[in-house]
């Protein structure tokens, strides 16, 4: 499946940015163009995840293994050739850790944006208590300030409003969600249980790399020692939360930069 995408950069290092549940290709455009200018050697891939933004809606049963599958015939579509560079956010490092088991052909190296192999706890996951809120909205309003209204009417801070109204869709007589919330749901549930350790411990594994956030509880220290165990470099961004690339924005790009 080939889904929505566009491309930052020019150069002939082809690395793909995945960003995270209930999020968009948009959502990296800020890192890929700062990354782009520092490093012009690299060009871009940030496609809308399967079910998110405008690409297609997820197929019953669809699980982190399908995601990465459509990562893989996206960047073909679009002329990558050979392995290249995963970096993923949350959701997107998830996808990117079972592209290197169900596509390894496919993957040079995988960087992980604040994100763990191992299962992620129903108590720890943010992005569980933001579909939680999504699922009690409406699946349509007269007009985008009517649906703002009903998520932070549910307690959802104005800022993850906003973030979730970019997935809107305006029609003659009002807005409706873009995605269908229920096979989202249904997806959370699934890839958050998933156990990927086998593919930084197994022997073949590509060149991986982990940042997180010292705000953030997504890789605990348990998690940390186990990936460096494993040869996964573990960084720090001590200020940061779950999203490393908006609250650090510019250390998190040195940091790429220095260990590209």
């Amino acid at each position: 499946m080939v889904l929505e995408s566009f491309l930052v950069g020019e150069g002939n290092v082809p690395t793909v940015l995945l960003h995270g549940f209930l999020g968009t290709g948009r959502n990296l455009r800020t890192l890929a163009t700062a990354w782009s200018a520092a490093d012009p050697s690299r060009r871009f891939l940030l496609p809308d995840l399967t079910g998110h933004g405008a690409s297609p809606a997820l197929p019953p049963g669809a699980d982190l293994y399908t995601l990465a599958r459509d990562v893989v015939d996206t960047a073909r579509a679009k002329g990558f050739t050979g392995p290249f560079d995963w970096v993923g956010h949350s959701l997107g490092g998830r996808v990117s850790l079972a592209g290197s088991l169900h596509v390894p052909e496919a993957v040079k190296s995988v960087t992980l944006l604040d994100i763990t192999p191992g299962p992620v706890p129903g108590d720890l996951s943010d992005s569980g208590k933001v579909l939680g809120i999504l699922l009690q909205a409406p699946p349509r309003a007269e007009s985008r300030r009517a649906m703002r209204a009903e998520l932070t009417g549910r307690k959802l801070s104005e800022h993850l409003s906003d973030w979730l109204l970019m997935n809107l869709v305006t029609e003659p007589d009002g807005v409706r969600w873009r995605f269908d919330r229920q096979a989202l749901a249904e997806l959370h549930s699934r890839v958050n249980g998933t156990d990927l350790w086998a593919a930084l411990e197994r022997k073949d594994a590509p060149p991986m790399r982990c940042i997180r956030g010292g705000r953030s509880k997504y890789v605990p220290d348990s998690d940390a020692d186990r990936m460096v165990a494993a040869g996964c470099p573990v960084a720090t961004l001590p200020d940061a939360g779950h999203f490393v690339h908006v609250d650090a924005a510019q250390a998190l790009l040195e940091w790429l930069l220095q260990r590209a």
